[in-house]
């Protein structure tokens, strides 16, 4: 599986988005940076291309990840 995330910094509420094929390690990569980062939403895909365009839809184009907040708003909270 391929996930697509979303994490936010604690400290400066900073959004990263990025996509991995192990969660878990990738969320503990983050944290290890000397960052404080909590997880906001995933998303899972079976195919690698596919979590590829996602995670480049939500980065280079503002509408999908302006409807993704929307939907995910408390949780941006």
């Amino acid at each position: 599986m391929y996930y697509v995330y979303i994490i936010r910094n604690c400290s400066d509420n900073e959004i990263y988005i990025g996509y991995t094929t192990n969660l878990k390690r990738r969320f503990k990569e983050h944290n290890r940076s000397g960052n404080r980062w909590d997880l906001i939403y995933y998303e899972a895909y079976k195919a690698r291309k596919d979590a590829m365009l996602r995670e480049k839809r939500l980065k280079y184009f503002g509408r999908a990840l302006g409807q993704l907040k929307i939907r995910i708003s408390q949780s941006l909270k």
